[in-house]
């Protein structure tokens, strides 16, 4: 059976292991654009992923029966629809599903038609528009919180947790201006109440009606320690029972999840794929705080080293509307991934450095190392991107796979190399989804 997996990231790479791990067929796997370490379990090709009818021919051309589809982009420029036209297999959800995740106002005002619980907020048009808004008193006093959203994709950089009226105006000014995303990102603004709580991400496959939990996970989205400096794509996550008890994950199944489901089936755009559902666990409950359409990053890296059961079926199931047919199987045992990042990361940085200690990094069990920006030079693995490597690790106990990352990380090294040390360690904060 071939597979391809569109994307080239550390979410990518756990999709492909996974899927050699726990596919019982003979696959022969393809991955577009891919990196160093997906190329040693994949075909890796150039592919123009914006160009559908080019993907769509290379599909049909090698006789792909199925693809995965792993970052937001091509979901919300309306590859699923594409492909289903054309008769073609593919994972993800359409192009009106994927709204969930690709305008965060859409996304605001279809959890207020359904009741889902979420943060009070207001989506504006233009600068002068929530400059109004925030002086109105709307969002508190001059020195109250505020969360402000680009309402469009903004690759994990468009949400500023605003301390005070000035921050939040600044962040406004930032994002309309064009300095922390593009422009077709902020043509509307969402300007949302700051809530304060533990945050926690659920992540679940879905086929339109039936729904599979996946083991809840908690993500580091900022760079600094104590959670300090701007937002990242994320710098770490873990998964174990300690992220949320058994009576709030009823809540949040029921309150949540059951029916953003519902609402999505009753508006005519049914969720198949994989859905992420970021939540902020106030003193009022659980209120979401974003939707994403497919896997987290690097949620998705620590999640899958506890999957047990054929991932390729469970992928058939959502498209084909069989979930509840299967019965998946999750280790029971903690996980965690830590990310190794480029100096300078969130912004500007340097490629091109060659990373050591690859492969004495994965020399214990139970730890694996996903790339995310690297590229192959010169027969050396070199750096490629501002996340670089996620260093995941499966134990009985949470501390124990942590102790298993840090120690594979103290095998690696290359020049500016970065990292936060306190991955699986939080605090009461104000936080806000991307």
């Amino acid at each position: 059976m071939k597979v391809l997996v569109i994307g080239g990231g550390g979410r990518e790479h756990a999709i492909l292991w996974a899927l050699t791990r726990t596919s019982g067929k003979l696959l022969e796997l393809y991955c577009t654009p891919g990196n160093a370490g997906i190329a040693k379990i994949a075909e890796c090709v150039e592919l123009p992923l914006k160009n559908h009818a080019a993907l769509i021919e290379f599909v049909r051309s090698q006789g792909i029966d199925l693809t995965i589809v792993g970052p937001e982009a091509p979901l919300a420029a309306g590859i699923v629809d594409e492909f289903q036209l054309n008769s073609l297999r593919i994972v993800g959800p359409t192009q009106a599903a994927a709204r969930l995740e690709s305008s965060k106002a859409f996304a605001k005002d279809f959890m207020r038609r359904h009741g889902i619980p979420t943060a009070e907020y207001l989506v504006v048009n233009s600068r002068d528009e929530a400059f109004a808004a925030l002086r109105s008193g709307k969002f508190g006093s001059a020195n109250s919180p505020v969360v402000i959203k680009a309402d469009g994709l903004a690759a994990g950089k468009g949400v500023v947790v605003a301390r005070s009226r000035n921050d939040a105006e600044q962040a406004v000014a930032d994002i309309a201006g064009g300095t922390l995303v593009a422009a077709e990102a902020a043509k509307q603004i969402v300007i949302e109440e700051a809530l304060e709580g533990r945050e926690v991400s659920v992540l679940l496959f879905a086929d339109g009606q039936a729904y599979a939990l996946m083991p809840p996970a908690r993500d580091h989205k900022r760079i600094g320690e104590n959670d300090t400096g701007p937002n990242t794509g994320g710098m770490g996550a873990i998964t174990d029972q300690s992220v949320v008890d058994r009576a709030t994950l009823e809540q949040i199944t029921r309150e949540v999840v059951e029916p953003t489901l519902k609402g999505a089936a009753e508006e005519g755009f049914p969720f198949h794929g994989i859905l992420f559902v970021g939540l902020m666990l106030t003193a009022d409950g659980p209120k979401v705080l974003e939707y994403n359409v497919r896997s987290g990053d690097p949620e998705t890296q620590a999640i899958l080293m506890r999957l047990e059961s054929d991932l390729l079926a469970i992928f058939a199931a959502t498209i084909d509307g069989r979930l509840s047919e299967l019965e998946i199987e999750w280790s029971g045992k903690s996980s965690a991934c830590v990310v190794l990042a480029s100096a300078g990361y969130p912004g500007s940085y340097r490629s091109g450095d060659e990373i050591n200690g690859i492969e004495s990094a994965t020399a214990e069990g139970n730890v694996q190392l996903f790339h995310a920006g690297t590229r192959i030079e010169n027969e050396s693995v070199v750096t490629a991107g501002g996340r670089v490597l996620g260093v995941s690790a499966l134990d009985a106990t949470l501390p124990g796979a942590l102790q298993k990352c840090y120690q594979a990380i103290d095998r690696l090294a290359w020049p500016g190399m970065q990292y936060r040390r306190d991955i699986g360690k939080f605090s009461e904060s104000l936080k806000a989804g991307n």
